[in-house]
């Protein structure tokens, strides 16, 4: 069995793989990256390691700001996630924030099922209120997985809302901050991206007003 040193070097003798591979394609590409970061989107998602922003969206190094948490959830007293929220919209000036979550989510499952691993049951009770609300549509899909499926989606769509919600956004949008709100969840088994609720922005209201109220 490999020592926990000699992991730690295998990883540390790749990212220097990985760096000379940049510097050699792009000689400029870290003295640049490293004088401003000014990324066009925030991503809120599942800490899932098989779901990796800028790898699925094909994006480099400075291109997205990110916050992950178990099951991609957006709570009004988490100050981590709002803390990462109004950096991105304050300081770095996103114009998009994307919430992604993914199909066959652990945290939705455990969720859904009530099943018990400790003190995460209490992070996953914010899933389980939605899953309560919407427990008549659930109960019309008739297999387990379709429940998963559409109780991933009907996550993404109330942490838009959140997300939404927050003073950040809404403070960004009275003063007519262009800064938009993406619900998405993406397929493990294809890699596709999947919108799933129509976007918010300020220069919709209306919209706003009618998805917020549906909550």
């Amino acid at each position: 069995m490999p020592q926990p040193q000699d992991e730690l070097e295998l990883l540390l003798s790749r990212n220097r793989a990985w760096a000379d591979a940049v510097r050699a394609e792009t000689p400029a590409f870290f003295s640049s990256l490293s004088q401003l970061q000014a990324p066009r989107y925030l991503w809120i998602g599942c800490s899932d390691s098989r779901v990796p922003a800028n790898q699925i969206l094909g994006l480099a190094p400075g291109e997205i700001f990110v916050h992950r948490n178990v099951a991609n959830i957006v709570v009004h007293s988490d100050l981590n996630c709002l803390s990462v929220l109004q950096y991105a919209v304050d300081v770095l000036k996103v114009q998009h924030i994307i919430v992604c979550g993914h199909y066959g989510c652990g945290g939705v499952t455990a969720a859904l099922l009530n099943q018990k691993f400790g003190l995460i049951d209490n992070w996953l009770r914010h899933i389980q209120d939605i899953r309560d609300r919407n427990a008549e549509e659930l109960e019309a899909v008739a297999d387990i997985d379709g429940r998963v499926t559409r109780l991933c989606e009907l996550n993404v769509i109330a942490q838009m809302s959140n997300v939404a919600q927050t003073t950040i956004l809404q403070d960004a949008w009275m003063r007519g901050q262009e800064v938009a709100v993406h619900g998405l969840v993406y397929g493990l088994r294809d890699g596709i991206l999947r919108k799933i609720a129509p976007s918010l922005s300020a220069v919709q209201p209306e919209r706003n007003e009618r998805f917020l109220g549906e909550k």
